[in-house]
């Protein structure tokens, strides 16, 4: 049993439960799986808002994946595809997923090869800003990369 304004111990169950209830709080079980189990003497209103409090944080350090789409054709021109590098970068920098791929239209889809290169060259150029997840794959008319920002760096 731990608590404030006790010592801790180790009290048989009654004990402890006679303790808590004269210092006029719940005896509250904080770690069931240990040997003996971990109580303690707190207010319980107080430990459910604590421990909620504690999620909520750890929730909010979490951050939310975004995954943003850049589309290609087969016969993207070089100009193009410096524009949308560049848009992929900011992506990245900003802690996005980015998901790439060459939509083959109609008899476009006999250009395969072309498709793959553009997307290789793509995580090429951005192989300092994000790591590839997912080589390209080709799925139906369209062919994906995905890529994973790299961890930041702490200056």
């Amino acid at each position: 049993m731990v608590g404030e304004n006790i010592q801790s111990d180790v009290y048989p169950l009654e004990e402890a439960l006679r303790i808590a209830a004269e210092i006029g709080v719940d005896l509250v079980e904080i770690v069931p799986t240990a040997d003996p189990p971990v109580c303690k003497v707190i207010d319980y209103q107080k430990f459910l808002y604590e421990k909620k409090k504690k999620e909520k944080e750890l929730k909010s350090k979490q951050g939310k994946q975004v995954i943003k789409e850049i589309r290609f054709g087969p016969h993207t021109d070089e100009h193009d595809f410096n524009f949308k590098v560049k848009h992929a970068m900011n992506f990245l920098e900003d802690g996005n997923k980015v998901k790439a791929f060459v939509h083959f239209k109609g008899r476009s889809i006999a250009y395969k090869e072309k498709g793959e290169i553009i997307l290789l060259k793509f995580a090429q150029e951005l192989a300092e800003y994000g790591k590839v997840e997912l080589m390209p794959k080709l799925e139906g008319n369209r062919m994906f990369l995905h890529l994973a920002p790299l961890p930041k760096k702490k200056h």
